[in-house]
Formats: C-alpha cells, structure tokens, sequence
C-alpha cells in the first residue's frame, strides 16, 4: 500500500487500542456473553474487513453454478437460452449517443456482449443512486442521493461520520472497520454508490487423472497441485489444520458451493479481489476532493470491487464513473470454464480511460440501481451480470416526471414503492384469473383491479401479487428440474416465469394443459399458505404483515438473548423489485435495504447531507442510539449532517427532520 495509506491504517488502529485501553474494565456485553478480550487492533485487521466486504459485493457464486446446473439438463439449447433470459434488461446507466460505439476490431475483445441481466435469486439486495444537474433542481445546484442496500442487523454495518483534521474535511458514511468514508461529502463534492455488478471473478472446472496424480491439467500438460496449511486456532477445543489446495486459477472451492453442485468435481475460484485492491487509497484521495473532475481522477488506482459512482460538485458538473477494473475474456461463459483450456484464461484488464463515465449529459441526470450499464455496442466488454433494470426504469419515469426536482422531491423517490414487475405481469394475471375455476379468485381479481401496484404495508394486492409470482417460479422450475436443484433454480427463473404467464411459447411445459394446471396449482398453493398464515380473511392480507423488518444480533439465537439484542419487528414498505427496496425472504420478511440513505444539496452554506440509518449509530444495546434512528427511518424521515454547524445546531442535534412530501405518478 501507499506511505500515506500505511501511516492512515496505523494511526487509526493506534486510536482503536487506546480506546480499548481506556475501556477494558467495561466492555460491551458481547465480550461477557463471550468470554474473551478483544486483541489489540492491526492495520491489516482494516484490510481483513476491506476484503471480506469486497468478497460480499463480488463473489455470487449462484450466478455462476445455477447457470451451469440448468445446461446440465437442458443442455445448450433453446430451452437454455430462455432460462437464462431475465426481466426488463432494456433500462441502462449509459444512453445510446453518450458513448462512442464500438466498431468491429475495437475494444480488446473478439466476441461477447457488454454483459446481460441475470436472474439472480439475490437481485433483491440491490442499491440506488443519483445525481441531477442544477439546471433540473429547485435550487439551482446539484443533488446527489444514494441507498446503498445490505442485510439489516441489530448492530450496523455503517458508521456515520463527520471527519475533519489534517487534509480531511469530510462527512458520510463509513463502513465499520474500514477507516475512510464510502460515500458522503466535501465542502465541495458530493458522491454515492452502488455495486456494478460486473463479474470480478470465475469458477474453473479442473481435470484430474490418476496418471498424473497431485496435478490438474494444463493445456497439452500436467501441472502439480499446490497446498497451504492454515491453522484454526479453536476455544475450548483442539486447534484444527485445513488443507487449502490451489491450482494455476486459484483455490479449490467446490466444499462451499451450493449443495446441488458439490459433486462437480474439482472447482477453483480465479477472482481479482485475491489481488492488491487499491480501494482504501482510492476512498482517501476522494474525501478530499473539491472538484468533480478531481473525485473521478481519484478513483483511478480503485482495482475491486467495481462501483457505479455518482457525483457532483458545487460549481455545477456531475458525473458518473464506473470505478474498478474489468477482467478481459476471450470468450463468453454464464456456467464453469474450463481450468485447463488458454482460451477461458483471462488476456488483461480494462484500462481506465476504458470504463464507463459520464459527465454532464444533456438529460441533466444520471441514475443506476444495479442494472445494465450499456447497450451491447460498448467499446469493452464489461462483463456484467446485472439486476434487472425494474428499478432504473422507475428512477428515469420518475426523472421524466420532474423538471425541477426539490430535496423533498428526491426523498420521495428513495421511498418510492411502485412494482413494474407487477405493471407487466398483472394484466396477463387478470386474464388468467378469469379462466381458472376456484371462486376466491374473483375476489383476488377485484383487489387487483383495485390495487395501485404500490408495494405498501396496508395493500393486500402487494401480498397477493408476491406471494403468487413465489408460488409460480417454483412450479415453473419444478416443470424442468429434480426437487433437489429446483428450489435453488427458482429464485433464478423470474424472467422465464414471466414470460410463461402469457403462453407456452418457450415449449418449457410440455403442453399447454401442463401450464395450465400449473398455473391453477400456484394459486391453489398461495391462497392456502395465506389463510395457513394470515386467517381466512382475504382483505387482512395486508403486505405489513409479512414484510417485517427484523434487526438480528448476531448472539440472537443463543436462548433468551434475543429479547435483549434484537431490534425491528416492524413492517416496512417496498419489495425486491422497487426503488425503496426491502428484500424479500423466504417468509417474505424484509432482509435487505436501503439501511442508510443520504441526500446531498450542494447549494447548501452548511454542507448538509440528509440522512438516516435504521441500525443506528451505537453497537452498545444499553445506549440510547442503539436503535434511535429505526422509527425514524420507517417514517422516512432524514436528520442533518453539517460540515459547518452553528454552535446551537451542534448542542440541539438534531434540530429538524426532513420529511416526504409528494408522491409520484405510478406507471
């Protein structure tokens, strides 16, 4: 790493074991529950939780195995390329004529797409972010909002900040251990995130032969095998030795796929965040930025993972930049390479100046929500493997929708709740409804006439519509697969399940009676799982009742110690599939979400950003802000942050709340 980034590190760490000094004689009560004290703090401990959290937003390894189980048995045909098609991959970062097109020979590669949406069965725990030029603001400079979406807990992942001394003038959210601020503002700049997307990584097939044995194969050759040992130091138990061993693309990982393809064989793992990242260095040189051409120059050494950054600054530029780099591959591959084959081997990265990045387009906004970042014509394959575009869509019918959008204006789309999954599948459902026998569906078809296709605690039509498409992706899986890699190819059909609403078009039932029988099958399955679980009564089929935010300690489930640690219970509004996303669960609770959301007005003197986190600021369950922010937070309401408060503000945080004041138009 860099002198200063070392000097950082250390100077943080330094500051960490003094306050553990200061404290030891009370720790918080994990460390009773526990029974240890905490280490003293390393600088390389920052870079562990650097790389677990770049391994969370990079290594999805379904995208990769449920694709190369689904070819196992439909092989590569037709019915393979259906199943592998998703939902609304039309809605991209980029617009056509803001990128100079790729023409033949151009960009490093000889085949492929810029990337594609995949159905990924965890899409749902995806981002939002925006930026819009003054001359669209009610204010006459640029806002900048992002919502970056994790897993809810008890204890939060974030830590907000205001972080002022030396060259540092900065406030926003950082992540817990990492010390440098994700996302947030300078007197000057404002910036936010989302994951990409893009795949930093693959998963290789290696061959073995017991005439060779201890070596893979490569190329025409045999090559050894390599071993590491690492030690597991175990409490109240003896310490355990595990085995790591490595071919040419990287470590073996077959034990922990997903059960369905743990009898592959030999699977490595080859993924560019095992690599020197740059992402700290590349974090400090953006909080002291006080130009938008200086924050996206910033990002240059950022290797992993690949962020959509939007930016702004106080003179009027914003801008877009896709920061990380890009693996090269001369072919294109959604299932396993092939270990041992120079053709699936990766040729380089994307330069820089090759990333996508915007500044200043024409429209006067940019927004990305986890979706496509470019048409397929871009200069360099990108290999994206993206969410559907549900949620870009929405941001750029609200956009349209806004000539002069207020602060208030941009709250309101971060809480925004209306389904275009259910605006392209509810009227080919109605149809259905008035075909299929059972009487409580023409109950069901006047909720949904009735519904706004809002995804709000109190619609019952919200709970239906969920319920029903859940119950409708299994059977279309179960249609192909065996009941043990059906349930985890479900998640991963919404596109094909869609599709087969309308008819039989893909030939994936066997006949047209099949579908049918199907479709009466997933009906007759949600409706008794709702009366199972919610009562008989249609009406009180309200979405609050199964959409409850659940904020688990981790030590939630050691007794009793739940009653004490947990948060949440509460019903919150939003699904996978909209703006405001709250994930959905098994059980249909809320998971995921936006636990912070930031707003930035860069015509503000005091340099305010709005913002609110539903984990709160402490980690301590005894502290008055270790859930101070929650009801708050499902009221959507935001408190300031100001790089320049009065002496008043400070002593009266916070002074003001800023609430939603307008709703969008649906559709």
């Amino acid at each position: 790493m860099p002198a200063e980034t070392r000097l950082l590190l250390e100077a943080w760490s330094a500051g960490v074991n003094a306050f553990r000094e200061q404290t030891l004689a009370r720790l918080p009560i994990e460390f009773d529950l526990l029974g240890y004290v905490p280490e003293i703090w390393r600088p390389v401990d920052c870079l562990a939780i650097a790389g677990e959290f770049r391994w969370y937003l990079t290594g999805r390894f379904p995208v990769i195995v449920i694709p190369e189980l689904a070819r196992r048995v439909l092989g590569a045909g037709p019915l393979y390329q259906e199943f592998l098609r998703a939902e609304a991959d039309a809605a991209s970062i980029l617009h056509p004529g803001e990128y100079s097109p790729r023409r033949p020979g151009e960009g490093g590669r000889e085949n492929g797409p810029a990337g594609v949406a995949v159905n990924d069965p965890e899409e749902g725990h995806g981002s939002n972010n925006w930026v819009v030029s003054g001359s669209r603001t009610t204010t006459g400079k640029p806002f900048v909002a992002s919502d970056p979406h994790i897993a809810f807990a008890a204890v939060s992942c974030w830590h907000e900040v205001h972080l002022q001394g030396g060259s540092f003038h900065v406030a926003g959210i950082a992540y817990a251990g990492m010390p440098a601020v994700m996302f947030g503002r300078t007197p000057r700049v404002a910036w936010g995130i989302t994951n990409n997307i893009c795949s930093l990584r693959d998963l290789y097939l290696e061959q073995t032969d017991p005439a060779h044995p201890g070596c893979f194969r490569a190329g025409d050759g045999w090559e050894p095998w390599r071993e590491r040992t690492e030690t597991i130091v175990v409490k109240g138990g003896p310490t355990q030795n595990h085995v790591v061993r490595q071919s040419r693309n990287g470590p073996l990982v077959d034990a922990i796929l997903p059960p369905p393809a743990r009898t592959s064989g030999p699977v490595a793992l080859k993924w560019l965040g095992s690599e020197y990242c740059g992402w700290l260095p590349a974090l400090h040189a953006m909080a002291r930025a006080q130009k938008a051409a200086e924050l996206r120059e910033a990002t240059r050494p950022w290797m992993v993972p690949t962020f959509c950054v939007v930016y702004a600054d106080v003179d009027g530029a914003i801008g877009y930049q896709c920061t990380g780099r890009l693996p090269l591959r001369s072919t294109v591959e959604r299932g396993y390479r092939q270990g041992w084959n120079p053709d699936h081997q990766w040729r380089g990265l994307v330069p820089f100046e090759g990333l996508p990045h915007l500044v200043n387009p024409r429209r006067g906004w940019i927004g990305t929500a986890n979706n496509r970042i470019a048409a397929d014509d871009f200069p360099w394959a990108l290999s994206g493997t993206w969410s559907n575009g549900y949620r870009g869509e929405r941001i750029r019918q609200m956009f349209e929708a806004t000539p002069r959008a207020s602060q208030s204006d941009m709250v309101q789309m971060q809480l925004d709740t209306i389904s275009l999954r259910a605006f392209d599948c509810l009227p080919t459902v109605l149809e259905q409804l008035d075909r299929l026998p059972d009487p409580r569906l023409r109950t069901v078809s006047r909720i949904f006439l009735k519904w706004d296709h809002r995804i709000e605690p109190d619609r019952v039509g919200a709970t239906l519509f969920n319920v029903f498409f859940q119950q409708w992706s299994q059977r279309v899986a179960e249609a192909r697969f065996d009941s043990v890699f059906a349930p985890l190819a479900a998640g991963a059909c919404c596109g094909l399940a869609q599709r087969l609403l309308r008819d039989n078009g893909a030939g994936w039932f066997v006949d047209e009676a099949a579908r049918q029988r199907a479709l009466e099958s997933a009906w007759d399955d949600t409706l008794a799982w709702l009366t199972d679980r919610l009562g008989p009564e249609m009406t009180t089929w309200t979405w609050g009742r199964l959409h409850l935010l659940q904020q688990k300690h981790p030590l939630s489930d050691r007794g009793d110690l739940g009653l004490l640690l947990d948060r949440g219970g509460v019903p919150v509004r939003g699904d996978m599939q909209t703006v405001c996303n709250s994930g959905q669960g098994a059980d249909f609770s809320a998971p995921t979400g936006a636990g912070y959301r930031m707003i930035a007005d860069l015509a503000d003197p005091q340099g305010t950003l709005w913002a609110i986190d539903a984990g709160s600021e402490s980690g301590v369950p005894g502290s008055p802000h270790y859930d101070d922010q929650l009801a708050a937070w499902v009221r959507g309401e935001y408190h300031p942050v100001r790089l320049f408060p009065t002496p008043q503000q400070v002593s009266h945080w916070p002074i003001q709340t800023l609430l939603p004041t307008t709703q969008f138009a649906q559709g």
